[in-house]
């Protein structure tokens, strides 16, 4: 197979099921971090690698080494592999997805924004979740009426502090996850519920429902639900842990213990809470955006500058929300009619976000 980001959380979990059940690496495809790249290469033996930059073209322990994203579409149009496991972040990542489609490769699906900003453009038939949460609701899913679905959210680096002190929280605090280790990007959304938003859409297109919500389950151990027209609900509990979603987009089925069960006498006991807008102000948008997709690109664009700007030290963390909340008031009635239309907008929108 394939692995796009393969220096990263999913990336370093996807090679780790590569381990256990032996598959073969064709590509890797990273970004800066060398060094574990270089580990990658001297165990897995790819055929050929691609990295971001051409200055660290020279610090790569391999005969057969490219950069940049042309490269990276060009890896994937030649190899023989019928597996891609996009787990690149942001925007980036959707030109590599709409090429596997276009090779006939199956895709093992990391990068949220592909479906967020063009899921309307994509062969979901194609796609394979790496989500723990769209695992659990495919997990769940069985021959009976849906009322609804629902995912749930870990809170993110703010979840418990005061709201007066938000303005004025630091990088590093908003960095520091209370439940797991991620990039810095993700982080960030998961403190801003962007990421949650971002998977609430994901899971409109994934499962063609409209009915879908969120809820902040403070120990991760319930990924997914799903109310039945009975009135009955199943939920999907696991070890917060990404390789029972990568061995199932990969293999298919699996048949043997990836992680260890949950223990819920050792649990003890489970809380939950309700996303407010006060925390989380993104959240004022969900129904306008389940309502209307299209917006995905206007969201993704405005957030990604945002949070970019918010990592370089330019503006506050409520500043993040308050960007992409003003640029889908802006470009609300976006209407995107062909793939083009989706980088044109997506253009559009970071310009205006960058002034």
């Amino acid at each position: 197979m394939i692995v796009l980001g393969s220096t990263g959380s999913i990336g370093v979990n996807t090679l780790n099921i590569a381990r256990k059940f032996n598959l073969n690496i064709e590509v890797l495809v990273a970004g800066t971090n060398i060094k574990v790249l270089n580990e990658q290469i001297k165990e897995f033996n790819p055929k050929k690698v691609v990295i971001a930059n051409k200055e660290n073209l020279k610090d790569v322990n391999h005969n057969d080494v490219s950069f940049g994203e042309d490269a990276i579409l060009e890896a994937i149009e030649n190899s023989t592999s019928k597996t891609v496991v996009n787990a690149l972040v942001g925007f980036l990542g959707l030109k590599p997805t709409l090429k596997a489609i276009q090779c006939g490769k199956k895709i093992a699906l990391a990068n949220k924004e592909s479906l967020v900003v063009a899921g309307k453009f994509i062969d979901q038939t194609k796609l394979n979740p790496i989500d723990s949460e769209h695992f659990g609701l495919w997990y769940l899913l069985q021959d009976k009426k849906i009322n609804s679905m629902l995912v749930t959210a870990s809170g993110g680096s703010f979840r418990d502090y005061p709201l007066e002190s938000l303005a004025n929280v630091t990088i590093k605090e908003a960095l520091n996850h209370p439940n797991w280790s991620m990039g810095s990007k993700i982080t960030i959304d998961s403190a801003t519920m962007t990421n949650k938003m971002f998977e609430l859409m994901e899971a409109a297109w994934l499962f063609d429902i409209r009915k879908l919500d969120a809820i902040i389950e403070t120990k991760s151990l319930i990924h997914a639900l799903i109310n039945f027209c009975d009135g009955s609900t199943t939920a999907h509990i696991a070890n917060a842990s990404m390789q029972l979603p990568i061995a199932y987009a990969i293999l298919g089925k699996c048949d043997e213990e990836i992680l260890k069960p949950v223990d819920l006498v050792e649990v003890s006991s489970l809380e939950f809470r309700k996303i407010e807008t006060q925390r989380y102000p993104i959240w004022e948008l969900k129904d306008e955006i389940l309502n209307n997709l299209d917006l995905g690109v206007v969201l993704n664009a405005a957030n990604e500058v945002a949070v970019s700007k918010f990592l370089n030290g330019e503006i506050g963390f409520l500043d993040i929300s308050k960007m992409s909340l003003d640029a889908i008031n802006k470009y609300n009635n976006v209407k995107p009619k062909t793939i083009e239309d989706i980088f044109e907008i997506d253009k559009e929108v970071r310009i205006y976000c960058e002034s």
